[in-house]
């Protein structure tokens, strides 16, 4: 009897995965093996190797990539400056690419010739696995179960679940959907799907409501070297431990919630609150440094590309030459961007409370609105001139021609 094929499945323990591993082997002559991604979720993973084993898989991996997906996703999209559709800071997003890789390489040790995912054909997440598993091995087959089985729903996967003794950590009467790692919480379906509906206090699962934040603000001071967050009041963190202490620093405060209709890859639109507390600080406080650290030039023209840059890692396109070649792009701007933004926070707000760099460009001496010895205010006179010029020659012929026509 000749061996089976096997399958590396991307395994979460929730809903969608926990039904596909017998799904896979009521309808594939495959070996299924289970993978597990730390990417800062805060359960624990361990009780995943027995459920997934029961649940019929020959085996689990249970991969700690919290490290790699801060230093290698999180950081370059927060030197962007990326953020999508001005609200969304791209969570789950950079998340499908870092766990997509872990799944090739693993599929590759074990000789597998497929690798499946939970993703429903809804969703952008099937976009972000398989662009990813294509732009690293094009070989491997890719088995996307929602686009072919009869399941139609999140009731019908429970009932599905139920009818095979599969414990899954959701109900009928809360079906939220929804996504945690290091760096946020997302919630999506339920009553969230009428846009009508205003999220109750109970969606909120990390942050404190803004309403019951408490009613003394707090400072906090980050420090960063080239672009990169490394010190919080003052105290060096790793990459990992820095988030986690910012998260809870922000979500005592009510930092980081964002209720949103985004745009879909798929074409369609759908309701996401996040939870983005230490996020939400860091992407404020990079943005003050550099107001200081960037010329003007650079400054705008990087803010333009943040949104080219966003919607590259909202659609899944990671490894792509585009996303690569902008990303060295920013680095080159980074090289200045080295001080420290402190922040006031209170009642879900970031209010900034002071800045500094030893490569400000900001001049005191310059922007005074005092007397000084730098600035000549004559020199604006001959400025304005020239610049003005274009609109000056266009009045000029405006009125020519009417004269003709006249």
């Amino acid at each position: 009897m000749s061996e089976k094929q096997k399958v590396v499945l991307a395994y979460s323990g929730g809903l969608d995965t926990s039904i596909i591993i017998p799904w896979l082997k009521e309808n594939f002559d495959y070996e299924v093996i289970a993978m597990a991604a730390d990417v800062g979720q805060g359960e624990e993973l361990e009780p995943l190797k027995e459920k997934a084993i029961k649940s019929g898989a020959s085996k689990i991996y249970i991969e700690d990539l919290k490290k790699e997906f801060v230093e290698d996703f999180v950081f370059p999209v927060l030197k962007a400056g990326a953020i999508y559709e001005g609200k969304y800071l791209l969570g789950t997003s950079f998340a499908r690419p870092v766990i997509a890789k872990r799944l090739v390489e693993i599929a590759e040790k074990e000789g597998a010739v497929a690798v499946a995912h939970g993703a429903t054909g809804k969703g952008n997440d099937q976009v972000r696995f398989e662009l990813t598993v294509k732009a690293l091995n094009p070989h491997l087959k890719i088995i996307a179960p929602w686009r072919m089985w009869d399941i139609k729903s999140r009731e019908d996967a429970i009932d599905y679940a139920r009818a095979r003794n599969i414990p899954v950590p959701v109900t009928k009467e809360h079906p939220y959907s929804m996504d945690r790692n290091l760096w946020h919480l997302s919630h999506e379906g339920g009553d969230l799907e009428d846009p009508r509906n205003e999220p109750g206090d109970h969606v909120y699962l990390i942050c404190n409501p803004p309403h019951k934040a408490p009613e003394q603000a707090e400072y906090v001071e980050i420090y960063f070297e080239k672009g990169i967050p490394v010190k919080v009041n003052g105290v060096e963190y790793d990459s990992v431990e820095l988030i986690e202490t910012l998260n809870k620093i922000g979500a005592k405060h009510g930092i980081g919630i964002a209720d949103m209709i985004e745009n879909r890859l798929v074409g369609m639109k759908s309701r996401g609150v996040y939870e983005t507390p230490g996020g939400t600080i860091l992407h404020n406080a990079h943005t003050i440094l550099e107001s200081i650290t960037l010329d003007r030039a650079t400054f705008q023209y990087k803010q333009q590309i943040a949104i080219k840059y966003a919607e590259l890692v909202y659609d899944g396109n990671w490894y792509t030459p585009l996303r690569e070649a902008l990303s060295a792009f920013v680095d080159s701007t980074q090289k200045n961007v080295t001080g420290w933004v402190r922040l006031k926070l209170y009642k879900g707000n970031c209010i900034p409370a002071g800045v500094d760099s030893p490569y400000s460009l900001y001049d005191k001496d310059l922007a005074t609105f005092g007397e000084d010895d730098v600035y000549n205010q004559k020199d604006a006179e001959g400025f304005i001139n020239l610049f003005g010029l274009p609109l000056k020659v266009q009045a000029l012929l405006r009125e020519k021609r009417k004269d003709i026509q006249s």
